[in-house]
């Protein structure tokens, strides 16, 4: 309750968004690098809900936390992080639906894996410094690459044509041992027409959770093409990352009120039964991008775009396992010392080695501002290998070096059509059509990781229809209404959990009123997102710390959204939003002390009724930037059987964000310093977990007895950023 009123104290004195201080809609001038993302993305007045952010948002707080953490006060975004601070495995949820069902493309090109549907930010390493702008769109959004949208999309556009040379040597240092170091360069155009550009970063951390430390190597680089009509761009960047694991959260509620940051990965005991942890229980993996594109304008109304992508992915994640029957990895019993040995303590690594390739073409028409017209398509291959190895056993007995004691295939073919138009009736009203047909077929072969044959071969075909109207009452006002349909697969650990796990369908509605001028912004929408068969999070996690999900039946989504900006004078703006929601599964059922069980109506999984932002922007002299950001989250379940055990109690943190820029005349053309005080109030609070439970059948062998568990991820308590640029 404290939190509800503190948050609502602040919230009172301000109504805006964060990330919204400079507001930039695709009104502006159109570059052809934009084009490279015009297909999946919409324009100010468009009937869509959402929230773009520049570069020089992120620049603001890019001290080296992931992308999600730097979108966590956008309207009804709640973030996480494994490792507590920011860095390493982050993860974001957009209206209380996972990552899972959030689509991510960068330059219009897929980056969910297509098998888990997860957007995994610790393979894009200082992603941030790269990017030109983002755009994330709430609800089913409008047709995109990839996987679709099933609550929001994020769609990132990297770096622009820069005309002019320059370069730039950033560093940040600050708590749990995190430093940022990055380098970025560009030539300019040369002769009016080449730009090469580059980016190399290391991001280290020790996390705020025991041993999960990060170490994190990335590069960017792009070479481009550019004259009046034409933009080739040929751009790779990587990302190899080496984690100690930290996807185990903490059970136990004594450590969690007295050691929260204790973490249990790598713990073992030795033979003297002392508590050690294995010093490598690491998550090492990298993912290579290659993509090319290539923007064509035709004539003063067509445009064309072709991009071909290829993604290598390849890595693993070692554990140290005690006790583990020979039977699961092949080994054949043994005697020692005339004693039958079946069981061994062992080192393993979990290998997944996968390839993906893309290929999007869209054409553009456009008749001044009457009618605008995308069309196109995309077609993805993606081949994963996924395989065991044992590196070191106790006992050994028959094994081999490089012998896999599970090995399996996963391939997945994804095709796409989609035609979108708006079209303006006149000075007040257009209108917004979107149709796509998209075609997926996936199969898998093998054991799976669990050691038990893992075999599917499914095809869906979904159509994915999508309207809407705006109503400009005048230069200041506008009115819209959208309705969109989406049909989205199951994942791969869907598949292991139910083989007959059905596809989720989602009808959503969205009513919106935006009101601009020079000092008061102001956009509220209503939602009402009605799903069959959602795939919702169930709380529990798999042995790899992923979450599981199942169909719910019936559930819906209702929510009011108020995203605001207030500028009281040359030095003072406001930006609160808060999301106001319902979530509920209909009808829920759930086996309870051994029999099925209609719950009736239940709370949705992470799905908190409020969540809130605001910053408070001082900006006192010439160059000096300094906001207070403040976030409440309300109580939310981590089940959909709204048991107390699975609760999260609301939280409610504040940061404060410095940027000033000290102007030079030689050598430097500007230092940038930056600062961000997280967690000022020195909160400790818990922004995700997981719930489960088992039968118990013997305690009492008549009796079917339901015993629940969770485990938590704590946060961060106070912490800081510092961080210097140096441009030239």
């Amino acid at each position: 309750m404290k939190n509800v009123c503190a948050f609502l104290a602040l919230f009172l004195l301000s109504l805006g968004a964060f990330s919204q201080e400079k507001q930039q809609d695709s009104t502006k001038i159109e570059t052809l690098d934009e084009v490279l993302v015009k297909a999946v993305r919409v324009e100010a007045t468009s009937p869509i809900t959402h929230s773009n952010v520049t570069k020089e948002d992120l620049e603001k707080r890019n001290l080296g936390q992931d992308i999600p953490v730097l979108l966590n006060y956008l309207p009804s975004v709640v973030t996480t992080t494994d490792a507590g601070a920011g860095v390493g495995y982050t993860n974001i949820r957009v209206r209380g639906v996972s990552s899972q069902s959030t689509n991510v493309t960068i330059n219009g090109i897929p980056y969910n894996d297509a098998e888990s549907l997860g957007t995994f930010w610790v393979n894009l390493g200082d992603m941030a410094s790269s990017v030109e702008s983002l755009q994330l769109q709430r609800g089913v959004g409008t047709s995109t690459n990839g996987s679709g949208a099933f609550g929001a999309s994020v769609n990132v556009l990297t770096d622009a044509v820069s005309n002019d040379a320059y370069g730039e040597i950033s560093n940040t240092f600050g708590s749990y041992n995190t430093r940022k170091h990055t380098l970025k360069f560009s030539t300019g155009k040369l002769n009016d027409r080449i730009e090469i550009a580059g980016r190399l970063s290391q991001i280290k951390s020790d996390g705020y959770i025991d041993r999960a430390s990060s170490d994190i190597k990335s590069y960017y680089l792009q070479a481009a093409y550019v004259d009046d009509k034409t933009l080739l761009k040929a751009i790779t960047f990587s990302g190899k990352e080496v984690t100690y694991q930290s996807w185990n959260g903490l059970e136990d509620l004594d450590k969690l009120e007295n050691d929260r940051t204790y973490n249990t990965a790598g713990e073992y005991t030795d033979a003297d039964g002392n508590i050690r942890f294995y010093d490598n229980e690491v998550d090492n993996y990298q993912q290579d991008h290659y993509q090319l594109h290539w923007n064509q304008k035709l004539t003063s109304n067509w445009s064309t775009n072709l991009a071909l992508n290829y993604t290598k992915g390849h890595g693993y994640f070692e554990q140290y396992k005690e006790d583990e029957d020979f039977s699961d990895y092949g080994f054949e019993e043994l005697t020692v010392d005339g004693t039958l040995v079946n069981t061994t303590d062992l080192i393993r690594r979990r290998w997944l080695d996968n390839d993906f390739y893309v290929v999007n073409a869209n054409a553009t028409y456009k008749d001044n501002d009457k009618l605008n017209v995308i069309f196109g398509g995309s077609y993805s291959h993606y081949k994963g290998d996924h395989f065991g190895e044992v590196i070191w056993a106790r006992y050994a007995t028959n094994s081999e070096i490089r012998d896999r004691y599970y090995d399996g295939v996963g391939k997945k073919q994804d095709l796409s059509g989609f035609a979108k138009a708006t079209f303006r009736f006149n000075d007040n009203w257009s209108l917004f059509g979107d149709l796509q047909l998209r075609h997926v077929a996936y199969e898998t072969t093998g054991i799976s990781s669990d050691l038990v044959p893992f075999n599917v071969d499914k095809n869906y075909t979904f159509f994915n229809p999508k309207a809407g109207v705006t109503f400009e009452l005048n230069n200041k006002n506008n009115l819209y209404f959208s309705y969109a349909r989406a049909n989205r697969e199951p994942n791969r650990d869907d598949f292991k959990g139910n083989p007959d796990i059905k596809p989720e369908k989602l009808n959503d509605f969205e009513l919106g009123w935006r009101h601009n001028n020079d000092n008061f912004r102001i956009y509220a929408n209503g939602y009402f997102m009605l799903y069959n068969d959602q795939l919702v999070l169930t709380g529990e996690l798999d042995d790899v710390g992923s979450p599981q999900r199942d169909n719910s039946g019936e559930s819906y989504r209702l929510g009011l959204e108020i995203d605001a900006a207030i500028k009281i004078n040359n030095i003072l703006s406001l930006h609160p939003n808060v999301t106001l929601s319902s979530n509920k599964n209909k009808d829920m059922l759930a086996a309870v002390d051994g029999e099925l069980k209609n719950l009736g109506t239940t709370n949705i999984s992470f799905s908190p009724e409020v969540v809130a932002g605001n910053a408070i922007v001082v900006k006192p002299i010439k160059n000096l930037h300094m906001a207070l950001l403040s976030k409440f989250v309300g109580e939310q379940y981590m089940g959909n059987t709204n048991s107390e055990r699975s609760k999260l109690d609301s939280y409610f943190v504040n940061d404060f964000n410095i940027v000033y820029e000290l102007q030079m005349n030689k050598i430097f053309k500007s230092i940038v310093f930056k600062g961000v005080a997280n967690n000022i109030l020195n909160k400790e609070y818990i922004s995700n977990g997981y719930y489960y439970t088992y039968d118990d059948t013997w305690t009492d062998p008549n009796q079917v007895t339901t015993i629940e568990g969770a485990g938590y991820y704590p946060q961060a308590t106070a912490n800081f950023l510092l961080g210097a640029t140096l441009k030239f």
